[in-house]
């Protein structure tokens, strides 16, 4: 969409919504307590404001959740982005009904796999497609959507 105006905040904020809810897979940054970045692609379910993600146990995506907490995901392309930094928190129960969710949007259940859970909450959330969107890219920060 090279040349397109900017989109307004509050349709970045529509957009990014409509995504969340959409969108399957992102791209998951974690970094271990030394600072040794991973990243990985896993499936995601946006609920109640929140990001639900599993992996298995011991990947180096789970041990850094584990460690740190700390996250930051990638939905969309390089001219279509959305970045969220968050904190994470491993679930040690899922209610049933959030679980089957998650599986439905996924198309498999982690709890087949023993895979923990972890909930995701965004801390900052920014979304852009040209250099035009970029002045105005945060939609969210400390916790509190800015729109």
């Amino acid at each position: 969409m090279p040349n397109a105006p900017a989109r307004t905040p509050e349709t970045r904020k529509s957009d990014t919504l409509r995504r969340l809810a959409t969108d399957v897979d992102a791209w998951v940054a974690t970094a271990s307590a030394d600072g040794t970045p991973y990243l990985m692609p896993l499936s995601f379910l946006w609920q109640d404001s929140t990001l639900l993600l599993s992996t298995a146990r011991k990947n180096p995506t789970s041990l850094n959740l584990q460690a740190t907490g700390q996250v930051h995901l990638a939905l969309g392309e390089t001219r279509d982005v959305i970045l969220i930094w968050g904190t994470a928190d491993l679930l040690d129960h899922l209610p049933a009904p959030e679980a089957a969710a998650f599986a439905e949007k996924a198309g498999f259940d982690p709890r087949q796999s023993n895979y923990p859970f972890f909930r995701v909450t965004p801390t900052r959330i920014q979304a852009w497609r040209e250099v035009n969107e970029i002045p105005d890219r945060d939609l969210m920060l400390e916790g509190s959507w800015l729109i």
